[in-house]
């Protein structure tokens, strides 16, 4: 498995910080231009107008991710 340091929300920008430390975003923090965008990214597939729920994106994420054998 891969290992990619966390840099700790302090030392991120704060334009460039977002409201969540979930480390799957955090990870972004290397690069912290990329953090936003990618929590903006998120935030609209899972949170955006679509025709699927809420709901229905978080269990397709968490098959998704099961079927990739994800750690997290």
């Amino acid at each position: 498995m891969a290992f990619i340091r966390y840099v700790p929300p302090d030392q991120i920008p704060p334009s460039d910080r977002v409201a969540d430390d979930d480390h799957i975003i955090q990870v972004h923090g290397v690069h912290s231009a990329v953090l936003r965008q990618h929590f903006d990214l998120y935030a609209e597939l899972m949170r955006g107008p679509g025709p699927l729920t809420r709901i229905q994106r978080e269990i397709i994420a968490v098959v998704v991710s099961a079927a990739n054998h994800c750690h997290y």
